[in-house]
């Protein structure tokens, strides 16, 4: 059954308890002992398998999803949401009060130094900065009009991740995870790439069970340590955990059941059958050099991303549920614009126009949500001469892929780009339709901790249905 409404789970193990207990007894298991580290280990609920898909409340349109996050918040008004009275009126002040929670203090408006060009059957205007992004225009629904709470980075990322600005919640993975399982059951169903120094709670499962965190990839040469054991051949290793299981089970038939014991099984035979398959999912050098270049892992500026983009596309091919995507350049543009600005879309532009090529061509994208965006946007008014500020109050995600109506602009701000005025989409109702394409009713989807019922959306968030093929 689907983990909904579920009264009287406790929670699982801690992270200190697992280490101990597998380190006393299993360790020539270090790939557990990694597991563990990213907390992807030590259920507690009722299943087994925390991994075992789940049947979803009503038909999907998506299976899985890619989060393409621009840590630090790409400028709206430079990329996606053309303004040209910010051209007309360059240099004047803007012409109404700020809000009290704005943190600029530059009253002056500036105009994108950049060009912004029409695409595609739909004819959406997108900058000259994503040429190649451009061209997969038809596929993308762009979202002007998103809306946050909060203008500090640390507090943003977290709701845009876990719809809670300061407290601990599971993020949306750990979500889509705890509510569906994964297709496949020899690799983690939630992956971060190349998150770096971000929160890890932006991946994390707070008081979720530890099994639904996201298992971390930063290092794309060596993404998973202890993959291969030097000292166990796998059949070895199979005969180990056999004896182990049949110990642990004589160990509870007297006792009152505990699932946390079922979970330290579970999470030790994922270990051993990830040494099977992680290595050749990981392995995106295997990949051809046509597709390497569609990916702009030809281009130094593009490599790195490129990689990360094509591993996600190789992860959820294999039935990966949740995939993020950090990207490694800096969108935190409070100065330099004009030359900043650029270098980080062209590291970006190529991957995430491969990625959406590729996943067509291979029949992926009508069932894989791919999401791009940062926690917030930038400011109309000039910062420093030459930069943007924090801006949560109106900017643009777009979403592609399963269930999503491509080539269409939702929601506008105002003449300025300065307040979402026009079907305003609240981080909320984003992490709302999220759901729904994948299957779930937001407000079912729900986790008893500490005595009351926490969801992903808290007591807020409607399905966006203007978005939707």
């Amino acid at each position: 059954m689907l983990p909904f409404d579920h009264d009287g789970m406790r929670a699982g193990t801690s992270r200190r308890q697992w280490l101990t207990s597998c380190a006393n007894g299993f360790g020539m298991l270090g790939l557990a002992s990694l597991l563990a580290k990213s907390q992807a280990a030590a259920l507690a609920s009722e299943a087994t398998n925390p991994f075992e898909p789940r049947p979803a409340q009503h038909a999907a349109r998506a299976k899985q999803v890619i989060f393409l996050f621009m840590g630090g918040g790409p400028s709206h008004v430079d990329l996606f949401d053309p303004k040209p009275r910010l051209t007309t009126d360059h240099g004047k002040p803007l012409p109404f009060e700020k809000p009290k929670l704005a943190r600029t203090t530059t009253e002056n408006l500036m105009a994108s130094p950049f060009a912004f060009q029409k695409h595609g059957a739909s004819g959406i205007e997108v900058s000259n900065l994503l040429p190649n992004l451009a061209t997969r225009v038809d596929d993308l629904c762009v979202v002007r009009s998103v809306v946050a709470d909060n203008v500090n980075h640390s507090n943003a990322c977290l709701q845009m991740h876990t719809g809670e600005q300061v407290f601990s919640r599971p993020s949306l993975g750990s979500w889509l995870l705890y509510g569906l399982g994964s297709e496949n059951q020899n690799l983690p169903g939630f992956v971060a790439i190349g998150p770096g120094g971000q929160d890890a709670g932006l991946w994390g499962s707070s008081f979720l069970p530890a099994a639904y965190q996201g298992t971390r990839v930063d290092d794309l040469k060596k993404p998973i340590a202890n993959l291969a054991n030097s000292r166990l051949s796998a059949a070895a290793q199979r005969r180990q955990l056999d004896l182990v299981g049949q110990l642990n089970q004589q160990h509870r038939q007297d006792r009152e059941h505990d699932s946390r014991l079922d979970a330290r099984i579970a999470s030790l035979e994922l270990a051993f059958r990830m040494q099977v398959q992680a290595s050749e999912a990981f392995d995106v050098e295997s990949e051809s050099a046509e597709v390497q270049k569609l990916y702009g892992i030809d281009e130094a500026r593009s490599a790195q991303f490129g990689k990360q983009c094509l591993l996600a596309r190789r992860l959820v091919e294999r039935g990966v549920r949740s995939v993020e995507v950090f990207s490694p350049a800096g969108w935190d543009h409070h100065t330099g614009i004009r030359t900043e600005l650029p270098a980080s879309c062209a590291s970006i532009d190529r991957p995430v126009a491969g990625l959406l090529t590729d996943l067509k061509a291979r029949g992926l994208l009508d069932e894989t949500l791919v999401l791009w965006g940062g926690e917030f946007g930038r400011s109309p008014v000039a910062q420093k001469g030459d930069g943007r500020d924090h801006h949560p109050y109106g900017f643009t995600m777009w979403l592609a892929g399963g269930g999503i109506r491509g080539g269409h602009v939702h929601g506008a701000t105002d003449e300025f780009g300065w307040n979402a005025v026009e079907d305003k989409v609240h981080v909320h109702d984003l992490h709302a339709t999220i759901l729904h394409l994948m299957g779930i009713d937001h407000e079912q989807l729900t986790y008893r901790y500490s005595g009351r019922d926490y969801r992903l959306t808290d007591v807020h968030g409607h399905v966006v249905q203007g978005i939707l093929a």
